[in-house]
């Protein structure tokens, strides 16, 4: 990974790509800090600490890089872009315009269901700087409250505060996509969870120095994270290989073709979206919890806690659900079967058309489940682990470690990919 930023930052263009999302990130983290007016940072911090981290709300704050837990600008992250993002994919799936405008529309269809996106985000971004506004008037600490004032004027400031805040980060997200390197939704993800870095190693410090863990836990979690990256690794760079044979074709008087392929399928083919994507699903009962004003006693919190079992199986059914889903989107193997065909290719011991269908869609499922699977127990694991050993946070470690290691690994074959391409050009001047 070094290696490849290292070899892009000798190439100007990429210089100045990664400069410039280096820049956008810096600009995030700086709005990540700015306040909403009339929000007391002091009490929301302990209300968090104290009540909400083991919650649902401790994995929100963990995707939003602590923007949650100080109320500021940037406190919604890039939950209504996700959220969004879910229900134009769905409403694609179900809606046939929707589908003909993105299969047959071209460049320009694309354009006008990135335009519907950017309006539900805000839509989205309206609802949930409202549920999130009543849930901080639910919370007090010592006759001390989050909210200073509830006026009408002060609830619309607010609210409209966090929805611009979703609003900019879509923006700066399209904008890292377009003139830096990876997808700009994922590296502001990144940069949200390695900042809170610093954090989680200063309470795990408090909690050694007070006697909350032990110290043999340290090393423990420290040797599980590192197998677990490695696993991680292993899995994400894994692939089924489907052989294929190009039948030989004379062509004037040279013979293409006759040559031997392979189709690969990967193993985790969706990469970590099943996991944000799940991960929006499953916070859809708190986010009705804070549209009722719910307090730290309510059930929501109790059953629906990042630690809770309740939790834990909802989750890890819907990153199997969207795992499949998210795979039919990328991969269409009527499709790769017709191409196959036109092309002279064909899978030894499968007929051309139907059959080569059928045996396509059969082993992509069993890829898709396997790494549906390998998704939902890495992301539940550690909040199995963290039961058994008492570990406050650990719960949130597992989803952590999947979405950096894989916006990590899926930016460096950006990079990659960037450096392949300038090469190419280079030999075809």
């Amino acid at each position: 990974m070094l290696d490849s930023i290292r070899n892009a930052w000798r190439i100007p263009d990429l210089r100045r790509k990664l400069l410039f999302t280096l820049f956008a990130l810096l600009i995030y983290r700086f709005g990540a800090n700015i306040p909403v007016p009339a929000i007391n940072a002091d009490v929301l911090s302990y209300v968090f600490s104290t009540t909400l981290d083991n919650t649902i709300f401790g994995m929100q704050n963990m995707l939003a890089g602590g923007a949650l837990s100080h109320g500021t600008i940037f406190a919604l992250s890039i939950q209504p872009y996700i959220n969004a993002s879910i229900i134009m994919q769905l409403l694609t799936v179900g809606i046939p315009a929707l589908e003909r405008m993105q299969k047959e529309g071209g460049e320009e269809g694309r354009k006008k269901i990135a335009a519907i996106t950017r309006y539900v985000t805000v839509a989205l971004g309206l609802l949930l700087g409202f549920a999130y506004y009543m849930m901080l008037r639910g919370y007090s600490r010592g006759g001390n409250v989050i909210v200073t004032d509830e006026s009408l004027w002060t609830a619309v400031v607010i609210i409209l505060s966090f929805t611009a805040g979703s609003a900019f980060i879509m923006w700066l997200g399209e904008q890292i996509t377009e003139f830096g390197i990876g997808n700009g939704i994922s590296i502001i993800l990144f940069a949200s969870i390695v900042s809170r870095m610093a954090g989680v190693v200063s309470e795990t410090y408090t909690n050694l120095v007070t006697g909350a863990m032990q110290w043999w836990v340290i090393p423990l979690v420290l040797a599980g994270a590192l197998l677990l990256v490695a696993f991680i690794v292993f899995i994400t760079n894994a692939e089924r290989r489907i052989p294929v044979q190009y039948a030989k074709r004379v062509v004037g008087r040279r013979m293409y073709g006759g040559q031997s392929t392979h189709l690969p399928l990967k193993v985790n083919m969706s990469g970590v979206m099943p996991i944000i994507f799940a991960q929006s699903i499953a916070s859809f009962p708190a986010t009705i919890a804070m549209f009722l004003g719910a307090g730290q006693d309510s059930m929501f919190n109790t059953w629906f806690g990042s630690g809770s079992w309740l939790y834990s199986i909802v989750y890890f059914l819907l990153i199997i659900g969207f795992s499949y889903f998210y795979t039919s989107i990328q991969f269409n193997p009527v499709e790769i079967a017709n191409n196959l065909k036109q092309n002279g290719g064909s899978i030894p011991g499968f007929r051309q058309g139907k059959p080569t269908t059928d045996f396509i869609k059969k082993v992509l499922g069993k890829v898709t489940l396997f790494g549906a699977i390998f998704l939902g127990f890495i992301a539940v694991l550690p909040t199995i682990t963290g039961a058994i050993l008492s570990v406050p946070g650990l719960a949130m470690g597992g989803t952590s470690i999947l979405i950096v290691v894989g916006v990590a690994l899926e930016t460096v074959k950006a990079i990659e990919a960037q450096m392949l391409m300038r090469n190419y050009k280079g030999f075809l001047e």
